[in-house]
């Protein structure tokens, strides 16, 4: 019982006391604002990179060990696809969770700010920022633009210049040496070119951006943090340092299974999307040069080159405090044809364009090494990291929330995935059914489980119109496109946005 009438040791008590209490408040205060009980998010994409990773089936020569290893430890979805098989309109409904359809964004021009619909719109990590006060930062091809270092105290600033975007780093961009010599082939950045370059591995600027997501792991942040990190290869040219390319002798490559009379029962505008029946198309051109095994050779040295940076932010996290409440989310934006379809490249709405490498892992809800065969969409990405983050609704998502797919990778799933391909022209991809439809009305019907090459165009048989009205469902509601109108003196013209029509 306290002794009221002693007067200094009921002062001591109290003191005592107040200390106490302090340091209670202190604790649950540093508890609450410490990130440890909210979730981080590591989000890691990778550019033009299909399904020849180790974890998937696309090619049984690729070397992918890193990202295997992830796969071991995360959920892998085996059926994901891209909203558009292109850079620009892929990364932009991906960030802003609106599909091509309706902001009218499908090439790799205009900027996305562009479009009335996504003039104000928040990407994700503006959105992080705002509604969960999320430390966001970005090095790499995260937009369609390689993004400088960001790190805002409470924004997110895109398409700032990253030197050294080549795959040297600035100061040794002089070594970065065309070596192709088939002389039909472009010399540019951005061509169809390929061979090694007398480049150490750090100082390529892929291996510099993945330091830097690594250097970014080992601070201490005060707040959540969203990091993003775009390696910017297996995107053309294909020039990686010779290691890569020894790793593949072109003797042992192997081509893809294709079927030169593939386009035959294809509608004149997929044949258009294609350009396979051209002589100055891709695939006419590396057959008559005789580049099929080169081209392969040179990607698959691409890839795993992409896979060591990939495993240096892995390791990283793995090293750090945050290992255990990071959300992992790692992607391509959009596949790439070897000659199927009679095709190179991307920008097509078949399988080898559309399907994508999509891993997610999130502690406490993924069970390491789990599949899903579910058809999902990177479109699906916005509003999934919105519900694991506990961050409000955002209405104009367009994606849906797969948090159910990774608590349950078998869980019932009757969304199919939309990719889209300039104005009008739409893939429709269920769980066993590939559904083209195109600007003019014309088709393809695909079997996925007996015809998984997709050579059999199903479209025009009477016996498949009740499949071909159950995926039309699906087809986008709207096609936006942007109305541009010219302005201005001759000599002085320049093109403004008016409105979507």
């Amino acid at each position: 019982m306290l002794n009221f009438f002693d007067r200094s040791k009921n002062l001591r008590l109290i003191k005592n006391i107040y200390h106490f209490f302090l340091l209670i408040t202190m604790q649950f205060y540093f508890s609450c604002t410490n990130n440890s009980h909210q979730y981080n998010v590591l989000f890691i994409a990778v550019d033009d990179l299909n399904d020849w990773v180790g974890f998937m089936d696309g090619n049984q020569q690729t070397q992918t060990p890193h990202m295997d290893n992830f796969a071991d430890k995360a959920m892998v979805f085996d059926n994901a696809h891209c909203p558009a098989p292109l850079c620009s309109p892929s990364r932009t409904a991906v960030m802003s969770g609106v599909r091509p359809s309706t902001s009218g964004i499908y090439n790799n021009s205009p900027h996305f700010r562009v479009s009335p619909v996504l003039k104000d719109i928040l990407t994700i990590p503006e959105y992080f920022a705002k509604h969960g006060d999320y430390f966001t930062s970005a090095r790499g091809k995260i937009f369609h633009n390689d993004t400088g270092q960001l790190a805002e105290k409470n924004s997110w600033v895109d398409f700032q210049e990253m030197t050294g975007i080549t795959m040297n780093n600035h100061k040794n961009k002089t070594k970065n040496m065309l070596v192709n010599k088939m002389p039909y082939f472009n010399r540019k950045q951005g061509s169809l070119d390929w061979g090694p370059i007398d480049v150490l591995f750090e100082e390529s600027s892929d291996a510099q951006t993945a330091l830097w997501a690594a250097s970014e792991l080992q601070k201490n942040h005060e707040r959540p943090f969203f990091l993003a990190c775009g390696i910017y290869r297996p995107h053309l040219p294909w020039h990686v340092p010779k290691e890569y390319f020894d790793k593949f002798p072109i003797e042992d490559i192997l081509v893809p299974n294709t079927n030169a009379n593939d386009l035959d029962d294809i509608p004149a505008k997929g044949i258009e999307m294609s350009d396979g029946l051209t002589m100055k198309g891709d695939y006419q051109r590396i057959a008559r040069h005789e580049k099929k095994g080169e081209v392969v050779q040179a990607y698959l040295a691409s890839i795993n080159y992409a896979d060591q940076c990939v495993g240096l932010i892995l390791d990283a996290l793995n090293n750090s405090r945050y290992k255990d409440n990071t959300i992992v989310i790692l992607w391509g934006d959009h596949g790439w044809h070897f000659g199927e379809k009679l095709s190179y490249r991307k920008s097509k709405l078949w399988e080898e364009s559309t399907r994508v490498p999509l891993m997610i892992s999130v502690p406490g809800i993924t069970k390491p090494g789990s599949r899903s065969k579910r058809a999902v969409n990177l479109i699906d990405i916005y509003p999934t990291l919105l519900d694991l983050c506990d961050l409000p609704l955002k209405k104009t998502n367009e994606g849906r929330s797969i948090t159910s797919v990774l608590k349950n990778p078998n869980i019932d799933w009757p969304y199919p995935s939309i990719t889209t391909m300039g104005y009008g022209n739409h893939a429709i991809r269920s769980e066993n059914w590939r559904y083209i439809q195109y600007q003019d009305g014309t088709e393809e019907l695909y079997d996925k489980r007996s015809d998984p090459l997709e050579w059999s165009n199903l479209a025009s048989k009477e016996q498949y119109v009740d499949i071909k009205q159950e995926l039309k469902k699906w087809l986008p509601g709207v096609n936006n496109r942007i109305r541009m109108k010219e302005i201005g003196k001759r000599g002085q013209r320049k093109k403004v946005v008016t409105g979507l029509y």
